[in-house]
Order: structure tokens, then C-alpha cells, then sequence
């Protein structure tokens, strides 16, 4: 009996492990409650069904949906069909030869939805709807993280009673990463009307949520850092050159880091009260654009951020006593579109923070970020020993001469 219980006690430890650490794999300690929730509500019951409102909303900070866009399948539990959509289509009808007349828009037990193009008719839209599938980050633009379609369900239940919630959800937005809990049944979703004089409720709603892990897309990171200072230039910028497919065809320009994305990180300049930072992104992939990309940023010092130049900024803060994090993204129609390989594959920009005289120097790389994330995705960084450090002849706080201080200083040496 005893031996019994320490088996079965062993193995209940190692199914928790197992799931403390598939949890911990979607866990991002600088965004604790991110995640893409999927909310259905059915508005109406039909004669053999329902209709539902499905509106996705990206509550990630810094992590959007970019082109291609969202694709979104379920399971269904019993044969239910879909009639018809809005906002939205399936990208297969399946087998709907058992119908006469009225054909539904998809018969397949597992339908996969993908949202419509810009541009679309009318009478084919809804509000949300239409975006190519692209979703804006939370932190970014709340108004933009959001997407949404309709779709009429029919042979499934026509009440709360007999109406059975689908399954098996799966997100891809564009590519793989994102895990499904399953359906919960929530408080029904209460809706202002046109004129916002009245209120009308959802006739049930429930709820999916999706998050994310950079672990099931690649175990390889799909953006590198590479860091250098006024000081001491230890890491270099080395040119690459192209590598041709056996078409002939250019896919990533080949340089000593391999990576698709690289941030760099540039210790500029030593004030006396502040100390700048440039940073530039360079795209080195042939098949990608970036739309609305973001970058954010961890370092002790960026709570006390007093300028960016040519950057969208926003602090993140992901626990309430914690001001460590900020998200920079570009300015809409200038460099929010981060372009592929190439001449025009760059952005940067400058950063003018204030020391905090207790905590800033420019010793043991102190001056370097602790994390760097493109799109959401956490960079590699440089190991801590091969960081630029400071010559043994060096001030504690060397001040670099502006222009106008170093013409001074010229001409007292000429009188």
C-alpha cells in the first residue's frame, strides 16, 4: 500500500512539473498578463442554430499579428455547419454534397477562418473586420488591436440548454507560437446600441484565451543584439554579403551573426547630468517587411527617459513597482515600416536619458540592456565578457565636449 502511494505521489510531482513548465514557457516577465482572447456571443438563435459575434482582441503590450495575418480553427462537437459570414471566410467549403438548394459556406468538422481583405463590399463588413488578419499590439494601438467577424452556425443547439461550445482552438498569427485553452462560458457580453441610449445583452458568451511562447516557434532566436561604445568599440559592424538561393534568388544577407533582425545598441555620448544612446534595427531578410514593428528595451535607467528622437515611445510597466522597460515603435507613415534587406532596411533612433547619480556608470556594462525584444520575440545578446569596457585610464565619469565647449576651449588656448 505504501509503495503504491509513492508511486502514485511521484507521479503526481512530475505532472506538476510538467505543467509549471509548459506554463512558464509562455510566461513573459515583461508583459505577466498578455494574451489574445477570443470572445463569442451569440446575438441570436436561428432554426437550427445561432449567430455569433467573434471579436479577437490582442491584449499583448508589444506582440502583434503582422501580414500575412491571423488564421483561426476550432473543432466542431457535434455537425454543426456554417451558413454564412461576415468579415470573415473560411479558406475550405469541405463536403456540403448531402445538401440540396441552400449550400452552407463550409461543412468541414474543423473549419479554418482567415479575415477578409481591405476593401471588401459593404454589405460583406463588419466593424473590426477586414483588416488582412493584421493586430496591432495593446501598448501600441488599442483601437487597432482588435478584429472581428459573424457567422451563422447551423444543425447546432438553439438554446443555452442544447447549444455545445466548440473545441480544440488554434491560433496562428502569422506562424505558430500560440497555445488555446479551451471554451469557458463568461458573463454575456452587455452592448450599447447605435445611439448609445440602450443597452441589449449577448444571449451567451464565452471565452478563449490564447498565449504565447517563443519556444514552440523556434528554440533559435530570430533576432540578435550586437553593442558597442564611445568608449571602446569592442563589438564592430561587419558588412555582409549576399547569399543566392540555387534560383538565384537572395533570402537572408549573410554576415557573421546570421540573424534575420539585428538591434544595435551604441553607448553615444557622456554628459555631465544626462547620457545618449543610439540604437538602429537593420533588417536583413529579402522575403519581409515589418509593418508596425515595435522594440522594447530593458535597462535600469529607462525610467528616467527625457527625450527619443524619431521614435514612438512608451514605458512598460510590467509590476508596479518595476519602471525598468520601454517600447519604442516608429511614427505612423514615416518609419513604421521597417522595409526588407537592403538600402532602406534600417531604423534608428536616439535616446536622451537623465543619470540617476546613484545608481549610473559606465562600468562592468552597466551602460548595455539587460533584454532586448523585436515584435515580441526576445533578442540573443552578446555574452557579458565580450561587452566594451571602460580603459583603465578612463574617468568615473568622463564628460564629452560639445561643439561650442570644444570652439571655446580653442579659443582660450589660442589667447
Amino acid at each position: 500500500m505504501n509503495q503504491t502511494f509513492s508511486k502514485l505521489n511521484f507521479i503526481l510531482w512530475v505532472v506538476l512539473l510538467l505543467m509549471i513548465f509548459s506554463q512558464a514557457e509562455a510566461y513573459d516577465p515583461l508583459d505577466p498578463f498578455g494574451n489574445i482572447t477570443i470572445k463569442w456571443d451569440v446575438i441570436s438563435w436561428t432554426p437550427d442554430g445561432y449567430v455569433a459575434l467573434v471579436t479577437m482582441f490582442n491584449f499583448q503590450m508589444y506582440r502583434h499579428i503582422i501580414s500575412p495575418g491571423w488564421t483561426l480553427s476550432w473543432g466542431w462537437p457535434k455537425k454543426e455547419v456554417i451558413w454564412s459570414m461576415v468579415g470573415a471566410q473560411t479558406t475550405e467549403q469541405g463536403d456540403c454534397s448531402k445538401f440540396k438548394g441552400n449550400v452552407p459556406h463550409c461543412c468541414k468538422r474543423v473549419p479554418t477562418v482567415v479575415d477578409l481583405l481591405p476593401g471588401v463590399p459593404y454589405n460583406q463588413q463588419i466593424a473590426n473586420c477586414c483588416k488582412g488578419g493584421v493586430v496591432a499590439s495593446w501598448g501600441q494601438d488599442p483601437a487597432e488591436a482588435v478584429s472581428a467577424f459573424q457567422v451563422s452556425v447551423g444543425l447546432a443547439g438553439t438554446s443555452n440548454k442544447t447549444m455545445k461550445l466548440p473545441k480544440n482552438f488554434t491560433l496562428l498569427g502569422p506562424g505558430p507560437g500560440y497555445t488555446c485553452g479551451p471554451a469557458e462560458i463568461v458573463p454575456s457580453t452587455v452592448y450599447l446600441t447605435p445611439d448609445h441610449r440602450r443597452k441589449t445583452q449577448a444571449l451567451m458568451t464565452w471565452n478563449v484565451t490564447c498565449t504565447y511562447s517563443q519556444q514552440l516557434v523556434s528554440r533559435h532566436s530570430t533576432c540578435c543584439v550586437s553593442l558597442s561604445s564611445f568608449y571602446n568599440e569592442t563589438i564592430l559592424k561587419k558588412v555582409g554579403i549576399n547569399t543566392p538561393r540555387k534560383d538565384n534568388v537572395p533570402l537572408l544577407q549573410c554576415t557573421h551573426h546570421m540573424c534575420p533582425i539585428r538591434v544595435h545598441w551604441h553607448v553615444k555620448v557622456n554628459y555631465k547630468d544626462y547620457w545618449r544612446v543610439k540604437i538602429a534595427v537593420t533588417n536583413f531578410n529579402y522575403r519581409m517587411n515589418y509593418t508596425q514593428w515595435t522594440l522594447v528595451a530593458q535597462h535600469p535607467n529607462l525610467n528616467n527617459v527625457t527625450q527619443v528622437f524619431s521614435f514612438d515611445y512608451k514605458p512598460v510597466v510590467p509590476y508596479e513597482s518595476i519602471n525598468d522597460t520601454a517600447m519604442f515603435y516608429g511614427m505612423k507613415f514615416y518609419n513604421d515600416l521597417l522595409m526588407e534587406a537592403g538600402p532602406l532596411g534600417n531604423v534608428q533612433t536616439e535616446i536622451l536619458l537623465k543619470k540617476d547619480k546613484k545608481t549610473f556608470t559606465l562600468k562592468h556594462g552597466w551602460a548595455f540592456p539587460r533584454k532586448i525584444y523585436f515584435n515580441g520575440d526576445e533578442c540573443k545578446l552578446p555574452p557579458p565578457d565580450s561587452y566594451p569596457f571602460l580603459p583603465n585610464s578612463a574617468q568615473k565619469y568622463p564628460v564629452a565636449f560639445s561643439r561650442i565647449a570644444g570652439f571655446m576651449f580653442l579659443l582660450i588656448a589660442l589667447v
